[in-house]
C-alpha cells in the first residue's frame, strides 16, 4: 500500500504547485483590477487573534461588530424620548401639542391646562404602551438568541469552550456539530465528511428544507485531522458586508502569498443548520448585524393604504373648516366688542387700566377658538383606525376557511395597515408555477432521438390517482421514495420532528431567524418536515413499455460500439442511454437514506475488511480527491505551453481514476474501471442489478421481470426544484438510479451497464440569463469528457450543431430530422400545457477541455467581475451540442383555481399571468384555469424591433376601436343593478399574449402608453418568458400610469420584486421556500383562498372602515358645531355651555367605543352571498361608500343635526332663567342619543355586542355626569356643574327635549334610508335581503341574479364580436398569421385536478401578430 500512497502524494504536490503557479500568474492581472476597485469598495481583512496576528488583530477588530444582535427599537433610557419623537411625526399629534402649548398662554387660554392635555396624553400613552409591549417581546427573543451556546476556540485554554453567541467575534474559530445552528457567517475550513462537504439546511433563511452543499476551502480539504487554529497562518480578504445571499467574493492568502479564491460554496450563513456532518470548523468573517441574514432582515415593511391617504386629504378639509369657523369667531368677537365698547362688562381693562383694542382681542380670540373647537380634528380617529384594523386582522386570521389541513397552515397577515386595500383591487398579477399550479412536477412524456414515448401507462395511473381523496396520501407524502414494489405506500420518514422553539422564534433567529433548536444530541433526528417534491404522484412513474423494452439492448460493450457505429439501432441506443444519464446526472440532487434521516447515501466499504490501516488509507484517498469547479487543479499557462493539453488531461484523468473511492460492492468494483478496454469482462457487470418498477400499483413489466431482482436500499432525493426531482425519479423508473453524489463523482446504477461512477469535473448551474444547466463529467465507459446540458428549448435549439459541422451526409440528415421531430413534439407538449426541457450533450477532446479549463480557471480566481467571467466561460462551453431529446412535465392546477379566477373576473378584477414558461404552455394553462375563455379573441404579439411593436399594437387598437364604434352595446336597464355590476370591460372580448423579448420593447417609455391602452381593452394578459425584473416593472407601470390598485401573488424568490412593488403582495407558501411569503403582506397556502380574502374580507374591511371614518367626521363636526352655534349668543367669547371635563370626555370616552365595534363587526352582506355574487365587489372597488360627495353630504348632515340639537333646546328654554350648564346639559345629552342612534341606523347588522356597547355608553354617560355633579361643586371656576344632571332627571321637560331633538335630527336620514330601501334599493341592500330568505328561495334568487348577469354579458358580447374579424384585417397577411378552429369550442377538455387531457389543442380565435423584420 505504500507505493500508491507515495504516488498519490507526489502527484498531489505536483498539481498543487502547478495550481499555485497558475494562481500567482493570474493573480497579477486580477490584482490590478482589484486595486482599482479597492478605492471604491473597501474589502474586509479577517485574521485570527492568534500568534503573530495578535497586534494586527487588535487594530482590525475594532472596525467590526460583535455577534450580539438587537432588533429592539428602544432601550430603557431612550424609550420615552424616542417614542415621543416618533409619535410626533404624525401631523395630528403635533397639532394637538400645539394646542396644549397654546392653552398655556394666558391671553388665549380656553380650558384648564390639565384638561387640554388629557386627549393628547391619553393617545400618546396608549400608543406608547403598545409599542413598548411589542419591543419587549423582541427584547426577550434577542436575549434568548444571544445567550445560545456554541463552541469557540479559546486562546487561553487552547481548546474549544462553550461561549454565548453574543461573545463571538470576527476571526474566532467555531466548531459545530450535527443539527447545530450556525451562529455567524463563517468560512468553512474543515468538515468531518470524507469529501470535505458540509450539508446545511437553509429553512430559516428561505424556507427551503432541501439540503445545500458547502465545501471546505481548497487547500484545507485534504487534511486528515481537524484543523489546528494555532497553526493557522493565513489571512482572509473578502468583500464588505452585504445582503446578497447568493454571492460571496474573496480569497485566502497564505503565508507564502499564494491565494485561493472563495465563493458562496465556502460560506456558512448564520441561521442555517448543519446536517449530515458530524463536525465542521470555520472562521467567522461576518458577525451580528453584519451577517447576510441580519442585513436581509429589514423589519416590517410599511405601506400606506389608499384609504389612509384619502383620510389625510379630508382632514385637511376639516382644518380649512376649522380655520373658517375660528375666523368667524374672531371677527364676530371684534365686532361684538366694538359695538359694546362703552360697557365695561364686555371690555374688562388690563391691570394697568388700558383696554385691549377690538382688533387685537379678535386676534387673540382666533387662537382661543382654535383651542375650543379642537375636537373638529379627530385625534381619536387615528387610534380608532389602528384598533379597528387589528380587529379586522384578527378575524381574518381566525377564519377557518383559510386553514389548509395538508400543510397545517393558515393565512398570515404580515402587514396590519392595508387590510382595507384588499377591497379595492383592480389588477391581479399572478405567477403560474406554484401559484396557479401545484408545483408538483409529474413526468408525462418524452422524446428521444426524434421518437416520442407517450407513457400511456403513466397517464392512466395519473387519471385514476386521487391524491386529495386518499387517506394514504397524507402519510405517504411524508415518506421517502421506495425502491421495492411493496413499499410504495410505506417507507420510513426522511425527517423526524425536533422543534424545540416555536415558529416565531424560529423565524427570528436569522433575519427572519431560523430554528432555534438547541444543540442536537448525537442520536437526535433533525426536524425538516417531509422531503420536498416527494409526494407519491411525483415519485411514482410508470415506464413506457416500448422504451423499457429497448433497455434490454443496452450493455457496456454495445454502448461502446454504438458511439462509433452509424446504424439507426446503435445510434438510438446511444441516444437513449445518454438521455437517461443526463436526467440522472445533470442536477444537484442530494441522495439520502430514510432509515438514517437526512444522512447522505454512501457506498459501503470494500469487503468491510476490519483493518484499520486500510480504512485510514481509504480516507486519505478520499481527501486527496480533487474538487470540482472551484477546486479543480489547473495547469498554469506556462506549463500548458510546454506540455500538451492531452498529456495534462490524461494525467488529471488517471489521477482522478486512481483516487476514486474504492468503497464499492463486488459488482460496483468490477464496473469501476470501464476505461480498461483490454478486458471486456470488466466493462460489463456479469450479473445485472434489477431495478424495481416504482409505478403505483403496477406489476413488473415483462422486460423488467426478466431480470432477477435484488433488494436495494431505499433512497430519498432532495432536490432544489421540482423539475429536477421529477427527472431523477423518471430516470429511476427506467433503472437509471442515482446512488450517491460527492463533489468529485456521481455514482448511479444503469441497467445493462452496472454501477457507473462519473468523475464530476464541473457544474454550471442554472441562471435566468442562460436558462440552462450543464455538468461536465468524464464518462467511465468511453473515458471521454462529456458535457450534459438541459434547458429551455428557446435557447437550446440555437446551441445545436449546425449542418456544416456534421461530418457525414447521413448523420447530417439524421440530426436535422431529430431536431425537426423533437421541435414538433415540444410544440405538442406545450399545447397540452406541459413544461418542456431539451436534453443535449457534447463530447470534448482532451485538448478542447484543457483549453476551456484554462479560461475557466481565470474566471474562478477573479474577485471582481467573477459572475460575468463565469457566464462567458459557460457560454463558451455550451456550444455545438448534440440534441438527445426532450421531456414533458405536467404541473397540475391547484384545486379551485378556475372557479377563483372566474369569480375574480366577475368581480371586475383584471388578471395578468406573468410566467417564465414558453408561450404555448402559458396559453393552455390560461385556458385551463379559465383566465382565457373559448370565445375570447386572442392576440399573440411578437416583435423583433420597437418600431414594429408600436405599429402592430396601433393596428390592433384601430381594429378593436372600429368594432366598438360600429356596434354599440344595447342600452341597459338602469334598474337592473346586478346586470350593470356584472359588465366586464365593455367592448371587445379579447386577450393578449406577449413574450419576454417583446416586453423589452413594450416597456420602453415611448410605448408604455399605447401598451396600457391595449391592455385596458383586453380581459386578460398573459406574459410568457418574463424575467423577475420585467414582472416588477409591469406591476409598477400599471400602478403608476393607470393609478390602479394592484395585487401581486407568487410563491418563489423570482416573485419577490413584484410582490413588494404592488399595493398588496400575497405570498403562496408552496414548495419553493418562503422567500415570497417573507416579502409579502399576506400569505396563504392556496390560490383559491384569494377568493374569500378579496371578495369577502376585502369587501368587509373596506366598507367597515369607510363607514367608520365617515361617522367620525360626522360625529366631530356635529359636536363642534354645537359649540360654534353657542358663540353667537355669548359674544364669541370662546366659552362653552358644557363643563370642560364632559366636553373633552364626550369624544374621548362616551362615543368612542361604539364606532370601533361598528368598524370591526359590521356586515353589510353575509360571506355566503358575497362568495356567490362576486359582482358586489365592484361597490368597494369603485369606492362607492367613500366618494367625495359622500364626505360632503356627511358634513351637511352633521350641520343639520347640530342645528336641530342646539336650537330645539334653545327655543324650549327661551325666556327662562336657567343657567348656562342647565342649558347645555340637555344639548349634550340629546347629542349623545343622536350620535348613537345615527350609528344604529347606519349599521347593517346589529348584534348583541352592538346593543350592549350602545347601552353601556349611555349608562356610562349618565353615571359619570351624575357622579360628577354630585361630588364636586366647582371644577373650573367660576363654573358650577353641581347637581345639574340630578335636577334634569326629575324634570319631564328634559326627557321631552331629548326625545324631540333626537327624532327631528334623525328623521331625514331615517326617511332617506327607508325610501332608498323601498323604491330604489342598491345592490347591497338587495343582496342583504337574500339572507332573510329560506335556503331554497335563496338559491333560486341567486340563480336568477346570475342568469340576469349572464344574459347581459352575452348580449354585450354578441354586439361586439360580430365584426371582430375586422381587427385581423388591420395587419397584412405577410405581417400576421391567423390560426382559427371554429369547430372547437374549448381548447381541450381539462380537469383542474387531473391535469390536461391528451389531445390536440386547437385554440379558437387566436390571432398571432408577428413582425419579424421591418
Amino acid at each position: 500500500m505504500a507505493d500508491p500512497v507515495h504516488w498519490a502524494r507526489y502527484h498531489w504536490q505536483r498539481l498543487i504547485s502547478t495550481e499555485n503557479r497558475a494562481g500567482s500568474s493570474s493573480s497579477n492581472s486580477s490584482n490590478k483590477c482589484y486595486q482599482s476597485s479597492k478605492a471604491i469598495v473597501k474589502h474586509r481583512i479577517v485574521i485570527p487573534c492568534l500568534g503573530h496576528f495578535k497586534e494586527e488583530y487588535e487594530k482590525v477588530s475594532k472596525l467590526y461588530m460583535n455577534n450580539r444582535i438587537r432588533t429592539t427599537k428602544y432601550t430603557w433610557l431612550n424609550f420615552l424620548p424616542r417614542n415621543l419623537f416618533e409619535q410626533f411625526h404624525r401631523v395630528a399629534n403635533l397639532y394637538f401639542l400645539f394646542l396644549v402649548v397654546l392653552n398655556w398662554v394666558p391671553l388665549v387660554e380656553a380650558f384648564q391646562k390639565e384638561i387640554t392635555m388629557l386627549p393628547l396624553v391619553g393617545v400618546l400613552t396608549i400608543i406608547a404602551v403598545k409599542d413598548g409591549l411589542e419591543d419587549y417581546s423582541k427584547y426577550k427573543m434577542d436575549k434568548q438568541i444571544n445567550n445560545l451556546l456554541t463552541k469557540v476556540y479559546s486562546r487561553k485554554e487552547k481548546k474549544y469552550v462553550d461561549e454565548c453567541w453574543k461573545n463571538v467575534n470576527v476571526g474566532d474559530f467555531i466548531r459545530l456539530s450535527r443539527n447545530e445552528i450556525i451562529p455567524a457567517d463563517m468560512v468553512l475550513l474543515y468538515s468531518s465528511d470524507l469529501d470535505g462537504i458540509c450539508y446545511i439546511e437553509t429553512a430559516g433563511l428561505d424556507g427551503e428544507t432541501n439540503l445545500k452543499q458547502r465545501q471546505v476551502v481548497r487547500g484545507y480539504s485534504e487534511q486528515v485531522s481537524e484543523i489546528d487554529p494555532e497553526k493557522f497562518s493565513s489571512r482572509i480578504e473578502c468583500e464588505s458586508p452585504n445582503n446578497d445571499l447568493s454571492c460571496f467574493r474573496g480569497f485566502v492568502e497564505h503565508s507564502n502569498k499564494d491565494r485561493v479564491g472563495l465563493s458562496k460554496d465556502n460560506l456558512l450563513l448564520r441561521g442555517c443548520t448543519v446536517r449530515n456532518t458530524e463536525a465542521v470548523v470555520g472562521i467567522v468573517v461576518y458577525a451580528g448585524h453584519e451577517t447576510k441574514a441580519m442585513l436581509n432582515n429589514s423589519g416590517p415593511h410599511y405601506k400606506r393604504s389608499k384609504l389612509e391617504r384619502k383620510v389625510n386629504t379630508d382632514i385637511l378639509w376639516c382644518v380649512l373648516l376649522l380655520i373658517l369657523m375660528c375666523l368667524t369667531g374672531a371677527i364676530g368677537h371684534g365686532i361684538w366688542l366694538s359695538r359694546y365698547a362703552e360697557i365695561p362688562f364686555f371690555n374688562i381693562p388690563e391691570p394697568d387700566g388700558k383696554s385691549i383694542p377690538p382688533t387685537l382681542a379678535g386676534f387673540n380670540m382666533f387662537w382661543t377658538m382654535i383651542i375650543l373647537l379642537q375636537v373638529l380634528i379627530p385625534i381619536s380617529l387615528y387610534v380608532s383606525i389602528e384598533i379597528v384594523k387589528l380587529g379586522q386582522i384578527y378575524l381574518i386570521q381566525n377564519d377557518i376557511d383559510f386553514y389548509h389541513e395538508k400543510t397545517d397552515s393558515t393565512i398570515q397577515c404580515r402587514a396590519l395597515n392595508i387590510a382595507e386595500d384588499l377591497g379595492q383591487i383592480q389588477y391581479i398579477f399572478s405567477d403560474k408555477t406554484g401559484t396557479l399550479t401545484e408545483n408538483k412536477m409529474v413526468f408525462r412524456r418524452c422524446s428521444i432521438a426524434g421518437q416520442e414515448y407517450c407513457h400511456e401507462e403513466n397517464a392512466k395511473r395519473l387519471e385514476s390517482y386521487q391524491e386529495m381523496d386518499s387517506e394514504d396520501e397524507d402519510s405517504a407524502d411524508h415518506q421517502c421514495d421506495s425502491s421495492t414494489p411493496m413499499s410504495k405506500w410505506q417507507g420510513d420518514n426522511c425527517r423526524a420532528v425536533n422543534e424545540p422553539l416555536n415558529r416565531k422564534s424560529l423565524n427570528q433567529l436569522s433575519g427572519s431567524y431560523p430554528a432555534l433548536g438547541g444543540q442536537g444530541e448525537p442520536g437526535e433526528v433533525p426536524h425538516s418536515g417531509h422531503v420536498a417534491f416527494s409526494s407519491p404522484i411525483e415519485t411514482d412513474v410508470s415506464p413506457d413499455t416500448q422504451l423499457l423494452g429497448k433497455f434490454s439492448q443496452i450493455s457496456s460493450h454495445f454502448y461502446q460500439q454504438s458511439e462509433e457505429a452509424s446504424s439507426k439501432v446503435s445510434l438510438e441506443t446511444m441516444y437513449i442511454t445518454d438521455f437517461f444519464l443526463a436526467l440522472a446526472i445533470c442536477n444537484t440532487v442530494v441522495v439520502s437514506v430514510p432509515n438514517q434521516p437526512r444522512q447522505k447515501m454512501r457506498h459501503t466499504s470494500l469487503g468491510r475488511m476490519p483493518i484499520k490501516s486500510l480504512e485510514e488509507i481509504r480516507q486519505m484517498f478520499q481527501r486527496l480527491s480533487i474538487r470540482r469547479l472551484s477546486s479543480s487543479p489547473l495547469p498554469s499557462v506556462k506549463e500548458s505551453s510546454s506540455e500538451s493539453p492531452n498529456s495534462f488531461v490524461s494525467k488529471l484523468s488517471i489521477f482522478r481514476m486512481r483516487l476514486a473511492s474504492p468503497a464499492l460492492d463486488g459488482a460496483a468494483q468490477r464496473a469501476a474501471e470501464p476505461h480498461n478496454t483490454d478486458s471486456p469482462e470488466n466493462s460489463q457487470v456479469p450479473q445485472e442489478i434489477d431495478m424495481t418498477n416504482v409505478a403505483a400499483g403496477c406489476e413488473h413489466n415483462s422486460a423488467a421481470s426478466s431480470v432477477e431482482s435484488s433488494p436495494l436500499p431505499k433512497l430519498c432525493y432532495e432536490a432544489e426544484s421540482p423539475d429536477e426531482a421529477a427527472l431523477v425519479h423518471a430516470a429511476k423508473a427506467y433503472k437509471c438510479i442515482l446512488r450517491s453524489r460527492t463533489p468529485d463523482q456521481v455514482t448511479l446504477d444503469f441497467a445493462g451497464l452496472g454501477s457507473l461512477t462519473f468523475q464530476l469535473l464541473h457544474i454550471l448551474p442554472f441562471d435566468s440569463v442562460r436558462k440552462r444547466m450543464s455538468v461536465v463529467v468524464r464518462h467511465p465507459v468511453s473515458n471521454r469528457v462529456v458535457v450534459y446540458t438541459k434547458g429551455a428549448d428557446s435557447v437550446m435549439m440555437d446551441l445545436l450543431r449546425t449542418a456544416s459541422e456534421v461530418d457525414t451526409n447521413n448523420s447530417e440528415m439524421e440530426q436535422k430530422k431529430i431536431k425537426e421531430r423533437t421541435q414538433k413534439h415540444l410544440d405538442d407538449y406545450a399545447r397540452r400545457g406541459l413544461r418542456t426541457l431539451c436534453i443535449a450533450k457534447k463530447v470534448m477532446s482532451d485538448e478542447e477541455y484543457a483549453e476551456w479549463l484554462n479560461h475557466h480557471f481565470l474566471a474562478e480566481t477573479s474577485i471582481d467581475n467573477r459572475e460575468e467571467l463565469l457566464l462567458e466561460s459557460a457560454i463558451r462551453l455550451e456550444t455545438n451540442l448534440t440534441l438527445l431529446g426532450a421531456t414533458g412535465i405536467e404541473d397540475r392546477l391547484q384545486e379551485g383555481v378556475p372557479d377563483t379566477i372566474q369569480a375574480l373576473r366577475k368581480a371586475g378584477i383584471k388578471i395578468w399571468m406573468l410566467t417564465g414558461d414558453k408561450r404555448e404552455t402559458a396559453v393552455n394553462i390560461a385556458y385551463a384555469c379559465k383566465l382565457l375563455e373559448p370565445d375570447d379573441r386572442i392576440f399573440i404579439l411578437e416583435s423583433q424591433s420597437r418600431d414594429a411593436c408600436a405599429m402592430v399594437m396601433s393596428k390592433i387598437l384601430e381594429g378593436i376601436q372600429k368594432n366598438t364604434s360600429d356596434k354599440k352595446s344595447p342600452s341597459q336597464n338602469p334598474e337592473d343593478v346586478s346586470a350593470g355590476l356584472s359588465a366586464q370591460a365593455p367592448g371587445f372580448s379579447a386577450g393578449l399574449v406577449i413574450d419576454g423579448r417583446t416586453l423589452e420593447h413594450v416597456l420602453h417609455d415611448s410605448l408604455q402608453n399605447i401598451f396600457l391602452e391595449l391592455t385596458e381593452k383586453c380581459r386578460a394578459v398573459v406574459c410568457c418568458r418574463a424575467t423577475p425584473l420585467q414582472k416588477s416593472v409591469l406591476v409598477r407601470l400599471v400602478r403608476n400610469k393607470l393609478q390602479a390598485m394592484t395585487l401581486a401573488v407568487g410563491d418563489g424568490a423570482n416573485d419577490v420584486s413584484m410582490i413588494q412593488v404592488a399595493d398588496a403582495g400575497v405570498g403562496i407558501s408552496g414548495q419553493e421556500g418562503m422567500q415570497a411569503v417573507m416579502a409579502s403582506d399576506f400569505a396563504v397556502s392556496q390560490f383559491r383562498h384569494l377568493r374569500k380574502l378579496l371578495l369577502v374580507h376585502g369587501h368587509w374591511c373596506y366598507t367597515r372602515l369607510n363607514n367608520m371614518v365617515l361617522y367620525y367626521f360626522y360625529k366631530n363636526v356635529a359636536y363642534v358645531n354645537l359649540l360654534f352655534w353657542y358663540q353667537f349668543f355669548c359674544g364669541f367669547s370662546g366659552t362653552s355651555m358644557t363643563d370642560y371635563w364632559i366636553l373633552i370626555l364626550f369624544n374621548l370616552l362616551f362615543t368612542s367605543v361604539p364606532p370601533i365595534i361598528y368598524g370591526v363587526l359590521d356586515k353589510d352582506v353575509s360571506a355566503e352571498i358575497l362568495m356567490q355574487l362576486p359582482q358586489l365587489y365592484t361597490l368597494s372597488q369603485k369606492s362607492v361608500a367613500y366618494l367625495p360627495s359622500a364626505f360632503w353630504i356627511t358634513l351637511l348632515d352633521a350641520f343639520y343635526q347640530s342645528l336641530i340639537c342646539f336650537f330645539v333646546p334653545y327655543f324650549t328654554y327661551y325666556g327662562s332663567d336657567i343657567d348656562v350648564f342647565s342649558f347645555g346639559n340637555p344639548i349634550n345629552t340629546a347629542a349623545l342619543f343622536i350620535m348613537l342612534f345615527h350609528l344604529l341606523i347606519e349599521s347593517k347588522s346589529v348584534t348583541w355586542i352592538h346593543t350592549a356597547v350602545t347601552v353601556g355608553s349611555i349608562l356610562l354617560y349618565f353615571i359619570f355626569t351624575l357622579a360628577f355633579g354630585a361630588t364636586c361643586k366647582t371644577h373650573n371656576p367660576p363654573s358650577n356643574p353641581y347637581w345639574i344632571m340630578e335636577k334634569h332627571m326629575a324634570d319631564p321637560v328634559f326627557y321631552l327635549v331629548c326625545l324631540l331633538t333626537t327624532c327631528v335630527a334623525l328623521l331625514p336620514r331615517y326617511v332617506l334610508r327607508v325610501l332608498q330601501g323601498s323604491l330604489f334599493p342598491p345592490a347591497v341592500l338587495r343582496a342583504r335581503h337574500l339572507d332573510r330568505l329560506s335556503p331554497e328561495a335563496r338559491r333560486e334568487a341567486v340563480k336568477r341574479w346570475k342568469d340576469g348577469s349572464a344574459v347581459n354579458c352575452r348580449v354585450e358580447f354578441q354586439a361586439t364580436s360580430g365584426s371582430s374579424s375586422s381587427a385581423t384585417g388591420a395587419v397584412s397577411q405577410e405581417e400576421s398569421t391567423a390560426r382559427v378552429s371554429p369547430t372547437s369550442k374549448t381548447p381541450f377538455q381539462a380537469c383542474p385536478r387531473d391535469g390536461l387531457v391528451a389531445g390536440t389543442c386547437s385554440s379558437p380565435d387566436i390571432q398571432e401578430y408577428r413582425w419579424l423584420e421591418l
